[in-house]
């Protein structure tokens, strides 16, 4: 027998374990200092950081930008995962009234947002007019993953002070309201700057069409599947076994079933979790679900932080002095700015405004959508993006990060 070959190391098996070590070291260092959970940022830094130093000898996840497929799946899912528990999470959604602010932040700050977005792209970095447009797109909305910091809590928690349930809905419906620019990104870059060709088509089918879809699956997808874990069969309902192996089984396939007719799987998964929760309110089954599917979520994100901070060296080995700028001026003046616009007339305090103005996380969304787009089409700018979007992840990340938590304490000791 070869010894050599016997006892030679598999690169994939200490990636595995080096992933393992990080993880662990990531929840547990925390609480030397502290017991409570520890926030999205001091584990996105950890993370991060370790992936960034440990990581790169050992073949794990690809670059990106060579080869996006492996990142559009891990983080699809666990955008899905995170976007059905962000529905979950909502004890009331009455009286209607309080679905204003939420409303102003998705029809107005957002395409405020990824318009302000693009002509920073064309002007400051000279990107293309796709290019621009898919930039605006991705990084437009809250991320559902890493915003859970300022979410509201578990289900049955109650007590949903208004910027939180805000900042909630926002995260859990404008990943898939973003999906019709990231169309329009691809239709440019594949017909050009034409609108008199294409803005009917885009319009009826990506805007009105998908989106109109997507919500009705959700909400036809939450009955049904209230249906197989409350009512079927009747005295020994698959709720009181806590199977959520079925419901996370029913979240896939609603999703899967959404974007095979062409609508958007997103809002299908967000709506699908607001339905069921209206299903059996009282329930214990939904707490049990809730925590069930943070686990994956958490699972899923701390994976995909280490594999980010292992590509962060090479992706912004492209980064410039431009695109810090654009980075910060999108998360101090842009998103402030156009959320704060769109709060007008609410009724808010203004210290409610700022704190839902100021904290849009960005995060795993955002690889998922230039994943994406990338997979579909290749932009002329594709090095430029990569770089401004991992940029803008651990700058919202680390700065929203570590004064969420005080700015939450101010608002609701009110």
């Amino acid at each position: 027998m070869d010894l050599n070959a016997f006892f030679a190391f598999n690169p994939y098996h200490i990636a595995l374990a080096a992933i393992g070590t990080i993880v662990i070291l990531a929840r547990w260092i925390p609480r030397l200092v502290s017991r409570s959970e520890p926030a999205s940022a001091p584990l996105m830094i950890i993370l991060g950081s370790a992936g960034a130093l440990l990581i790169p000898a050992i073949p794990t996840m690809p670059d990106p930008r060579e080869a996006p497929m492996p990142w559009e799946l891990l983080s699809e899912l666990a955008v899905i995962v995170a976007l059905f528990g962000t529905g979950m999470r909502i004890d009331s959604v009455l009286p209607w009234r309080k679905w204003a602010p939420t409303a102003r932040m998705l029809a107005i700050a957002m395409p405020l947002t990824i318009a302000s977005i693009a002509l920073l792209g064309v002007g400051l970095e000279s990107l293309t007019v796709a290019g621009a447009i898919l930039l605006g797109a991705v990084l437009a909305p809250t991320d559902p993953v890493l915003a859970a910091d300022v979410q509201v809590g578990p289900p049955h928690e109650g007590g949903e002070h208004p910027v939180r349930f805000t900042l909630t809905t926002e995260a859990g419906l404008n990943d898939g309201l973003a999906f019709p620019f990231v169309y329009l990104g691809l239709i440019v870059a594949a017909e050009g700057v034409n609108p008199g060709a294409w803005t009917l088509e885009w319009f009826a089918l990506d805007v009105v069409y998908r989106i109109a879809v997507g919500a009705i699956a959700g909400w036809a997808g939450g009955r049904a599947l209230a249906f197989v874990l409350f009512a079927v069969p009747k005295g020994a309902p698959l709720a009181n076994t806590g199977s959520g192996v079925v419901a996370l089984a029913g979240v896939l396939l609603c999703y899967g079933s959404t974007e095979l007719v062409e609508g958007y799987g997103f809002i299908a998964v967000a709506v699908m979790g607001m339905t069921l929760r209206r299903m059996e309110e009282d329930h214990h089954f939904h707490r049990r679900l809730h925590d069930f599917t943070e686990s994956i979520e958490h699972a899923l994100t701390a994976v995909l932080l280490v594999a980010l901070g292992s590509i962060l060296p090479l992706v912004f080995t492209d980064l410039t002095w431009n695109q810090v700028l654009i980075a910060l001026i999108l998360i101090l003046v842009i998103r402030p700015l156009t959320g704060w616009i769109s709060l007008i007339g609410t009724g808010m305090s203004r210290r409610d405004r700022a704190a839902i103005s100021v904290f849009g996380v960005r995060g795993i969304g955002s690889i998922y959508y230039l994943c994406y787009a990338m997979s579909h089409m290749e932009f002329v700018n594709e090095s430029q993006l990569w770089s401004l979007v991992g940029l803008v992840i651990l700058l919202s990340t680390v700065l929203h990060g570590f004064s969420v938590s005080w700015a939450m304490r101010k608002i609701e000791d009110i």
